[in-house]
C-alpha cells in the first residue's frame, strides 16, 4: 500500500470483448478512482480507440514502464511490449488479442514479485485465444495457482448476500466424478474456511456442502459419492473444527433460499455453483481466487462479445471487483499485523504482503 491506498494492478483482457469499455467507464468516476491506485497493464492504443468509440471523457493515463515507477494521484498504465499494433476487432476473437492478455498477465506478476502491486484484478479473457506454449491452461484460476507457486486454489464466487466455491473448476462434466476424492474435497473445505477467517473477517463460518447427485444420491439409489466422498470429507473438517454441514441436495438448497443460513457454500462442480450464484448476484458478483499469496479478483462475467461497443454493459461487476480486491488486501494486513503482535519474541515473521 501507498499512504493507506491499496495498489491494484488490472490486466486488460481480451480488447475485443467488453473488459476495456467497463474499466473506462467506471474510471470515468473521480470518487471510485479515489479509493486505490490503479495500473493498467494493456494497450494505450486500445484505451484510446475505446475512449473516442464511446466518447468517454476525463480518464487520462500516465504512462510508466513498470509499477514501480507508478504516480500514486493518477491512473498509471504499463504499456504491453507486443510484436506488432493490436487492432481492436469490435465482438470477434482473434490471436493478437489473446496475446496481449496473456503479456499483460506476464508483466503483472514481473512487478507483483518486485512487491510493487497488492493485488490484481482481472477483465475477461477468451481463454481459447490465449492458448499458445505459453499458456496452456484451462483458464486464469489454473494459470495464477503456476505463477503464484501456490499448491492449489479455490474458485470462490463472492456478493454481499452469497459466496459460492466449487470442488473442481474448468473439466468437462463427464469428469468431474473421476476428479472428486475425500482428500480433495476436504482441501477445498480447508481452503474456504481459511479465507473467510482471514480474508473476509468470519470467524466460526458456517458452510453448505452440497451432493453431487440429484437428491444427494438419495440414500444411494440416485449415486454413491455422498456416502463414499463427500460426507466422508464432512466428518473430517468438522473434525478439524470447522462447521461443515451436508452433504444437501442442491435444487432445493437454493429454491428453498437456504444459503441464508450460511456463510459460503461449497459445490461440487463448476455449474452447480455459478448458475444459482449468477442468477442471484450477476451484478455484484466477483470471482475471488482463494489460497493464493496473492489478492486476485474479477468481474464475474465474461466477454460479452455481443454487447461490446453499445455503452450499455455494466461496469458495476468491475468495481465490485475492485472493492473486494482493496477489502481483502486491507483484512490481510490486520491479519498479518495481530499474529506479528501476538508472536514469540524471536519467531521470524512470514513473508507477507505489508504495508510499504
Amino acid at each position: 500500500m501507498i499512504d493507506g491506498k491499496v495498489v491494484v494492478g488490472i490486466t486488460q483482457g481480451d480488447c475485443n470483448g467488453i473488459g476495456t469499455e467497463v474499466l473506462l467507464r467506471a474510471l470515468q468516476d473521480p470518487m471510485f478512482v479515489e479509493q486505490f491506485i490503479p495500473v493498467i497493464y494493456g494497450s494505450g492504443r486500445v484505451l484510446a480507440y475505446y475512449r473516442k468509440l464511446l466518447n468517454i471523457q476525463g480518464v487520462q493515463v500516465f504512462a510508466v514502464k513498470n509499477a514501480g515507477e507508478l504516480h500514486p494521484r493518477r491512473i498509471n498504465l504499463v504499456e504491453i511490449a507486443m510484436p506488432e499494433p493490436v487492432l481492436v476487432e469490435l465482438g470477434q476473437p482473434s490471436r493478437l488479442a489473446g496475446l496481449l492478455a496473456y503479456r499483460a498477465l506476464e508483466t503483472f506478476f514481473a512487478d507483483w514479485k518486485q512487491g510493487a502491486v497488492d493485488a490484481l484484478v482481472t477483465l475477461p479473457v477468451n481463454k481459447s485465444t490465449m492458448q499458445s506454449e505459453d499458456f496452456a491452461f484451462p483458464g486464469h484460476t489454473e494459470y495464477l495457482v503456476d505463477r503464484t507457486g501456490a499448491k492449489e486454489a479455490l474458485m470462490f464466487m463472492v456478493s454481499e448476500r452469497l459466496r459460492v466455491g466449487v470442488a473442481t473448476g474448468h473439466i468437462p462434466l463427464r469428469k468431474v466424478g473421476e476428479r472428486l476424492t475425500t482428500e480433495g474435497i476436504l482441501s477445498k473445505l480447508r481452503q474456504m474456511h481459511q479465507s473467510l477467517r482471514q480474508d473476509f473477517e468470519i470467524d466460526g463460518a458456517r458452510i453448505a456442502v452440497l451432493g453431487l447427485n440429484p437428491h444427494a444420491g438419495e440414500g444411494g439409489l440416485l449415486g454413491t459419492e455422498e456416502m463414499s466422498l463427500i460426507t466422508p470429507a464432512i466428518e473430517s473438517a468438522n473434525a478439524e473444527g470447522m462447521i461443515a454441514v451436508g452433504p444437501l441436495p442442491a435444487d432445493g438448497f437454493f429454491g428453498a433460499c437456504a444459503w441464508r443460513h450460511y456463510d459460503a457454500v461449497l459445490a461440487m462442480y463448476h455449474d452447480q455453483g455459478l448458475i444459482p450464484f449468477k442468477a442471484l448476484s450477476f451484478e455484484e458478483g466477483v470471482n475471488y481466487t482463494a489460497g493464493l499469496p496473492l489478492v486476485r479478483t474479477s468481474p464475474a462475467h465474461g466477454t460479452a462479445y455481443t454487447l461490446v461497443g453499445k455503452n450499455i454493459a455494466s461496469c458495476e461487476p468491475f468495481r465490485q471487483a475492485v472493492y473486494v480486491a482493496i477489502a481483502v488486501s486491507r483484512a490481510r494486513v490486520r491479519a498479518a499485523e495481530i499474529e506479528a503482535s501476538v508472536r514469540p519474541k524471536g519467531v521470524e515473521e512470514p513473508v507477507a504482503a505489508q504495508e510499504r
